[in-house]
């Protein structure tokens, strides 16, 4: 496998949750990071301030959006390796604004790729998500099941993934899409189904969620990332797809008891409509199948759930104050 050291990279999306912890990683393994972060008039770069004083001094920012083709040739100019990560994630939003994800997610992505194919990078990392496979159909859940749009989110991403195999199929652009199964840590979004119990039972006992018996793989973030970098640097990847799983699933149910349990709490649910997914968009269980992964480059995810869950609560206890817990976040 290709070292990182002194490799000059791009990651897009990078002050997001997963783009930060690949950024420091990046940073760790003395890649050379240039980091695409979403343009605002504050010139904030999102959880990447909250990096060493010494890693963010390493880092060369570009303020910009992956909708806007201009950028994305800036951004890619004189990177050999592309981790691309920038995207809509927000399902629930996805229902309100369908267009929006489709702009992103899928001419983001065909802009991102264009560009990559002008500057003749040495490799393309796609970053899908599982949410893509939909409700499980056979489990574990391995690259060749069905791709199911349950969700604008999901239909989004099935169109980048598919504009990356084209790109490699039509014009030889070395890509690689991974899919990662359903990531957790520190600095993940309120919205997301972990913190959303952690940030709950930190402030009281009673536990507001949507579906409480759908099952999902939870990955932690730091494994997820090593993986990407892996897969990206295994020059056997070139046109795969490969998931970055546990290849064990839990129900929120059962993560809100994990929660409890470190914390020193017996939480109590209780469930609200407004919380839960149309019926038909709702992915009941998602467990994958990494064993194509750990064949080509070795991954395996380092984590149990109970690790991560006690990393990530810690990071919640000490930044609570930047998280707002009793309003339902879209």
């Amino acid at each position: 496998m290709v070292s990182i050291k002194n490799k000059k990279v791009l990651v897009t999306g990078a002050g997001g949750f997963i783009g930060s912890h690949l950024t420091e990683l990046l940073l760790k393994k003395s890649a050379r990071v240039t980091a695409l972060v979403r343009y605002t008039s504050s010139g904030r770069t999102g959880w990447l301030e909250h990096l060493p004083p010494s890693a963010q001094k390493k880092i060369k920012i570009i303020h910009g959006d992956i909708r806007d083709p201009d950028i994305c040739q800036q951004a890619v100019r004189g990177n050999d390796y592309i981790f691309h990560l920038a995207a809509q994630i927000a399902i629930p939003y996805s229902y309100i604004a369908p267009r929006d994800f489709l702009a992103v997610n899928a001419m983001g992505t065909a802009n991102m790729l264009q560009a990559a194919r002008a500057e003749n990078v040495k490799k393309f990392l796609q970053v899908s998500t599982s949410e893509v496979y939909g409700t499980a159909q056979y489990i574990p859940i391995d690259e060749n099941h069905p791709q199911v749009a349950q969700s604008p989110y999901s239909a989004s991403k099935i169109a980048a993934d598919k504009i990356a195999q084209s790109f490699y199929l039509s014009y030889g652009l070395p890509v690689v899409t991974v899919r990662p199964f359903n990531c957790f840590g520190p600095r993940q979004s309120a919205r997301a189904i972990i913190p959303t119990i952690i940030l709950q039972a930190l402030r009281k006992k009673t536990i507001k969620l949507g579906n409480i018996k759908t099952s999902r793989d939870m990955n932690f973030v730091m494994d997820t990332a090593g993986g990407m970098i892996d897969a990206c640097l295994c020059r056997e990847t070139s046109g795969m797809t490969v998931n970055l799983a546990t290849g064990k699933d839990y129900s929120i149910e059962e993560i809100v008891a994990f929660v409890g349990e470190i914390l020193g709490k017996k939480l109590i649910i209780k469930t609200e409509k407004r919380r839960k997914r149309p019926a038909k968009s709702e992915v009941r269980r998602l467990i994958g199948d990494c064993s194509l992964a750990a064949d080509i480059f070795g991954y395996k995810s380092r984590h149990s759930i109970q690790t991560g869950l006690s990393k990530t609560i810690r990071f919640f206890e000490k930044h609570i104050d930047m998280y707002a817990s009793e309003d339902y976040q879209l």
